[in-house]
């Protein structure tokens, strides 16, 4: 299976460049964070609210497990790394790409991290939360693509040097 599993902190620009990156590469597009919320019949911060976040976390990995698609361009959920047996799945679905961006900048792209879904420990800070997750992107990653102060198009066109020697 060919794919491409984009990863990394919520707000930098997984589903906005894996559209734009889907349509490039001739693949699909999947939001997994969609796939949960169509699953469940319920917003990711209803969900979070509902379940906890250890509950959300383990409601994440097991639809995002279960995932299965060919030629497609999947954007993750920023939590999505917590889930060992999901980031297992993604591994052997295809290449898994970081969008990494410093953390200023996502500071300033981010608002209200409750409304758009971000799991956050209680008391946890934007910045504790970067620093926690940022090795994991890291762990994960077969591609690192630094974003910062590119447009969509430069950053899609990295992703795209980058797996060119796949067979479509």
């Amino acid at each position: 299976m060919k794919n491409v599993v984009l990863i990394g902190m919520p707000g930098s620009g997984k589903s906005t460049v894996g559209v734009v990156l889907a349509k490039k590469l001739g693949y699909r597009f999947l939001d997994s964070d969609l796939v949960i919320q169509e699953t469940c019949g319920k917003l990711l911060y209803q969900l979070i609210d509902e379940k906890g976040e250890a509950g959300f976390l383990m409601l994440e990995n097991e639809i995002n497990a279960s995932i299965i698609a060919d030629h497609t361009v999947i954007a993750t959920g920023g939590s999505a790394v917590y889930g060992k047996d999901a980031m297992s799945h993604f591994g052997k679905m295809g290449q898994i790409v970081y969008l990494k961006l410093p953390y200023e900048e996502l500071k300033e792209r981010l608002g209200d991290l409750h409304e758009r879904g971000v799991v956050l420990k209680e008391g946890y800070t934007l910045l504790e939360l970067y620093e926690e997750r940022v090795p994991l992107y890291e762990r994960y990653a077969g591609v690192v693509i630094e974003c910062s102060g590119k447009s969509i198009r430069q950053v899609v066109e990295e992703i795209a040097e980058q797996i060119t020697d796949w067979d479509k």
